[in-house]
């Protein structure tokens, strides 16, 4: 199928679905699904954004001001994933605790607003990762709209431009807790420190950016376009001094650039 077919299957389960909770992040594929879902079912559905430590500022209020101007009610959660029991040990099952703590609690606002159905927005692109809270979407029923067209995130930001999502190219993005290898604790300083990195990054003109955080040393992962940037030798100065500021000893770039899931290279699955 194309993704003008797929759009289809997705329109037709959203409407078998009648009504709906979105876990929405304001990201590509939760923009896209709640746009979608808003269009076709309008006052039935529901988005409700987690706010945590791991989740900028500029992502929460990215998501507000677009549930304020597409007029769908959006309710902010407060998900804090560092009292979770185990979370900032940061096991490889991270993602397992976190997914099942936020739609335990997405449930009940679903329940109290008598809403049938709970969706979050995972591609099928998202299959070939290492995705453990699968798991927990799988044990608490929770739908995936997207997964279940077969949409492919290409397909989503094609089909974003067409709605005229202002979306359809924005950076990837994962929460904060995923710059962290395994088994390496979560602070809140630690996190700060990576939000306040990654946020100077992208000020400075880096589109599709990650810092990943191996303690004292910031990792830099960014697209061929970021490269360009670095090549400054005056921006690169700049950078080495705002993440020393911050607390990191030694910056260093990936030379293979930005990837999904590049924490994920380290474990035997």
């Amino acid at each position: 199928m194309n993704a003008k077919q797929k759009y289809e299957v997705l329109k037709k389960y959203i409407l078998d679905l009648e009504n709906l909770v979105i876990a929405f992040s304001g990201g590509v594929d939760s923009t896209f699904l709640l746009k979608t879902a808003h269009d076709l079912l309008g006052e039935k559905v529901i988005a409700v954004t987690a706010k945590s430590c791991s989740f900028p500022q500029r992502e929460l209020s990215e998501a507000v001001a677009f549930c304020k101007k597409e007029g769908i009610t959006h309710i902010i959660c407060n998900s804090e994933e560092l009292d979770i029991e185990g979370f900032s040990h940061n096991p490889t099952n991270r993602c397992y605790l976190c997914k099942k703590e936020l739609f335990s609690k997405i449930w009940n606002i679903a329940k109290k607003k008598r809403i049938n159905n709970v969706a979050e927005a995972s591609n099928i692109d998202d299959n070939n990762d290492y995705r453990p809270g699968f798991i927990a979407v799988s044990e608490l029923n929770v739908k995936s709209p997207l997964r279940y067209a077969n949409l492919t995130k290409d397909e989503i930001r094609m089909l974003s431009k067409k709605l005229g999502l202002f979306t359809w190219d924005k950076q990837s993005f994962a929460c904060l807790s995923s710059r962290f290898p395994y088994g390496q604790e979560i602070t809140h300083k630690a996190l700060s420190m990576v939000d306040k990195a990654e946020q100077m990054l992208i000020n400075m003109g880096l589109k599709q950016v990650r810092v990943r955080h191996h303690n004292n040393l910031a990792r830099i992962e960014t697209d061929e376009a970021g490269f360009e940037i670095l090549m400054d030798k005056n921006k690169r100065k700049k950078i080495y001094k705002k993440l020393k500021d911050l607390g990191y000893v030694y910056v260093s770039v990936d030379l293979l650039g930005y990837r999904t899931g590049s924490m994920n290279e380290t474990l035997d699955i």
